[in-house]
């Protein structure tokens, strides 16, 4: 097994640590910076995010660097990052931190695009990630860190920095969902 791939699977093994330490009631203290405080738990499951956040980045630009594409990083890749993206958010639900009908949108778009993309594979063709879609990318892998540690470092401000990444991201994960599906549209000519 290549680097990269080892990345992927240590990124799939962090996503269930990360989900036992936002949902299981440990209470190691908290800290107080910049008029917010924070638990100690939120802390290091954020970090947990943030580190699996950044493997999916480290393990895409080694794969792409040195050629070392393979079928499971493939499917591995794409569907831990899924993983993560969907467990944070659900759990960001549940802690009534996001609003619900923006985690489904969200979501849903994932499982479209999905879609789209197996059966773009199916005749052969890549849908690469557009633009659209690495703007969405970006701005929830700012959102969730954000919602988990409270709009820490910007709840001093008053402004819900966290809920406007997380509302820029919505709109980009409607308007890269649109997108993909125009440019790909002939895939469901003749099949209706």
């Amino acid at each position: 097994m290549n680097l990269p791939n080892k990345l992927t699977v240590i990124r799939i093994f962090m996503i269930p640590i990360f989900v036992i330490l936002c949902v299981v009631p440990f209470d190691w203290g908290s800290v107080s910076w910049l008029d917010s405080t924070i638990s100690v738990t939120s802390l290091v499951a954020t970090i947990i995010f943030i580190v699996a956040a950044l493997t999916d980045w480290f393990d895409g630009y080694l794969a792409r660097k040195y050629n070392l594409i393979t079928n499971f990083g493939k499917f591995a890749d794409p569907m831990a990052d899924k993983l993560l993206v969907a467990a944070a958010f659900i759990i960001l639900v549940e802690m009534h931190i996001a609003p619900s009908w923006v985690v489904i949108l969200i979501i849903s778009r994932e499982l479209a695009v999905t879609g789209l993309r197996l059966l773009l594979v199916e005749g052969g063709e890549v849908l690469a990630a557009g633009q659209l879609g690495k703007i969405k990318t970006f701005t929830q892998m700012i959102a969730i860190p954000l919602m988990l540690l409270n709009n820490f470092p910007f709840a001093w401000t008053g402004i819900r920095v966290d809920l406007i990444f997380l509302y820029v991201c919505a709109f980009f994960a409607v308007w890269s969902g649109i997108d993909y599906f125009y440019k790909n549209r002939g895939v469901f000519k003749g099949s209706m």
